[in-house]
């Protein structure tokens, strides 16, 4: 397993991280099974795996209460991130909410269903434009000298972020925004952002919902109404972006070959090496996924085909 220091911290993390999204169970499909997820947690430690990411929203708090579950007598090996941001609750709208009120309300909320008395790190999942940032450092602040929270980072942010981000440079640790072969939109904001702020940037959606791992094709993309993937907004899966990503994917089975990795690994493997500083996040369902994912650690793709992902995904 490869490792990296988390900048304006101490804390060294697995460059794979395990996401926690699938762990909620809302809209993922139907094979989501609790003992299962357990075991993919557990099999990620044994891995050398020792971070973990999830958000109060992920199924309404049943992700946190999941990685609560499978870490209880193993959290002082570990490093655990949630985040706040998103008022959510059934039969209500749901909107952003970075207000200190909220957020001293969340870490509570979030510190119960894990069974633990302090966050590695508290992300805002998404800014609500409208409470100063002022506010959300100061209250992040306070938590930290409450001991509730070592670090806190970013989520779901721009290089139209850096005029306000650019005068709390050195606090947070971390960044999150969705960047892999299938949507590389994000690049240039990752790469800046990185730079500009002295923070460690992590990736989300690395397996693009699952189309880079090489199980779908053409054939097999016709998701049920229970699945996220069946909506448009998903567009991995659907019109010229499907018959596109599925070229990449034939780039990765045959790049998969040739380094004898799977598909997957490959595709993790490519954010590795282009983003050098940079922690990868992978949903997981089952230990037969983390055990794939891992296999994108602790080597490299040659420079050329690094070029040849970058032309095919350009």
């Amino acid at each position: 397993m490869e490792y990296i220091k988390l900048k304006n911290s101490d804390l060294s993390v697995s460059r794979l991280c395990m996401g926690g999204c699938p762990m909620g169970g809302y809209d993922w499909g139907s094979d989501i099974v609790e003992d299962e997820l357990i075991a993919a947690v557990h099999c990620a430690i044994e891995l050398g795996i020792n971070f973990f990411d999830t958000a109060d929203t992920y199924g309404l708090g049943q992700s946190e209460r999941t990685l609560g579950k499978a870490l209880k007598g193993r959290r002082d090996k570990v490093i655990v991130g949630s985040k706040f941001g998103v008022h959510a609750k059934k039969g209500t709208p749901t909107f952003y909410d970075n207000s200190p009120e909220w957020i001293r309300q969340s870490i509570d909320g979030t510190l119960s269903r894990l069974g633990t008395d302090y966050l590695d790190i508290y992300y805002v999942h998404y800014r609500d434009r409208k409470t100063p940032l002022a506010e959300v450092v100061d209250a992040l602040e306070g938590l930290k000298k409450q001991g509730k929270i070592r670090y806190y980072g970013l989520s779901n942010i721009h290089q139209s972020d850096l005029p306000e981000l650019e005068a709390y440079k050195g606090r947070f640790v971390a960044f999150q925004d969705e960047y892999s072969l299938a949507t590389r939109k994000n690049e240039e904001d990752i790469l800046g952002l990185s730079s500009r702020l002295s923070m460690t940037p992590m990736t989300w959606g690395s397996l693009g919902q699952g189309i880079l791992t090489g199980k779908y094709s053409l054939s097999n993309v016709d998701f049920k109404a229970g699945d996220r993937r069946s909506r448009d907004i998903y567009v991995n899966f659907h019109g010229e972006k499907l018959l596109k990503n599925l070229k990449i994917v034939d780039e990765l089975k045959l790049l998969a070959q040739k380094y004898d990795k799977p598909v997957s690994a490959v595709a993790i493997r490519f954010i590795l090496d282009y983003l050098p500083e940079s922690a990868v996040l992978c949903g997981v369902k089952r230990p037969a996924q983390i055990l794939a994912n891992a296999e994108g650690c602790d080597w490299k793709l040659s420079p050329e085909d690094i070029e040849l992902l970058k032309e095919v995904s350009a």
